[in-house]
């Protein structure tokens, strides 16, 4: 499997500042933030199924333009994997008509533009010998991280989380995690605001890789923009054996 940086910014502002969002092969995004606007429109028509993490804007962003710009263009709907209270989050706020007409009904409810496919946590869904399987994470909304397996090897995907006991436990649960993509949102000096909004600072990160036994590529997503260099560099300095490296818009993840 394949996986390519679209999106992997906290916020906007820049040519590099998109959020998150992860094109899978070719026709998998996991989150659907500003960075899948990235893709062209040909891309776009390819992607068979969304897995959101949550329902935060910075990860469904593009999703209801992703699915204006192509429903018509596709024989099938996208699929949207995510969490009853994801899909519930969707619905009312989201596609209700005011800010945006429901597809999950366009042109018709027997064949919609999009249709949403609840996913349970611990739940895995396999396509084409692909295994995605939703792992706990703990935010201000309902969430969960993901585990990309290829039979061959492993991803995970931490979402947004902070300090969380049982995605650490699922991390070492991988037989043959290549790569582990995790978000480290804030500096050390706004640990309270880390906290306060279920995010990690890199004090929170470094305590959570010394219990990750496994030993996969560490990679950091979703830092705010301003804040990027000082939080890479607290992580630097608190070296740690996993040495994590910043992830990159347009980097490519094989395993």
């Amino acid at each position: 499997m394949k996986l390519k940086v679209l999106g992997c910014s906290g916020g906007i502002g820049g040519a590099q500042a998109r959020t998150t969002s992860f094109l899978v092969d070719e026709d998998i995004l996991i989150d659907c933030g500003t960075g899948a606007g990235e893709l062209s429109l040909d891309a776009m028509r390819r992607i068979d199924h969304v897995f959101l993490t949550h329902a935060h804007l910075d990860h469904i962003a593009c999703l209801p333009l992703l699915i204006d710009s192509v429903g018509d263009a596709r024989s099938l709907p996208v699929t949207v994997h995510a969490t009853p209270e994801t899909i519930r989050i969707l619905h009312s706020h989201v596609f209700n008509w005011l800010v945006w007409p429901d597809f999950s009904a366009i042109p018709d409810r027997h064949h919609p533009f999009m249709r949403f496919q609840p996913m349970k946590l611990g739940e895995s869904i396999s396509l084409s010998g692909r295994v995605i399987t939703a792992l706990p994470a703990q935010h201000t909304v309902p969430t969960v991280a993901y585990a990309l397996d290829s039979g061959e090897g492993q991803l995970v995907f931490s979402g947004d989380t902070a300090y969380c006991p049982e995605l650490i436990a699922a991390i070492n649960a991988q037989p043959a995690l290549r790569h582990l993509i995790v978000e480290t949102a804030f500096a050390d000096e706004q640990h309270g605001l880390a906290v306060a909004s279920r995010h990690l600072c890199p004090s929170m990160l470094l305590a959570m890789l010394e219990e990750v036994h496994v030993t996969p590529e560490v990679h950091i997503t979703h830092l705010k923009p301003g804040a990027d260099l000082r939080i890479i560099a607290q992580i630097e300095a608190g070296a740690s054996r996993l040495k994590p490296r910043r992830l990159q818009m347009g980097q490519e993840l094989h395993f």
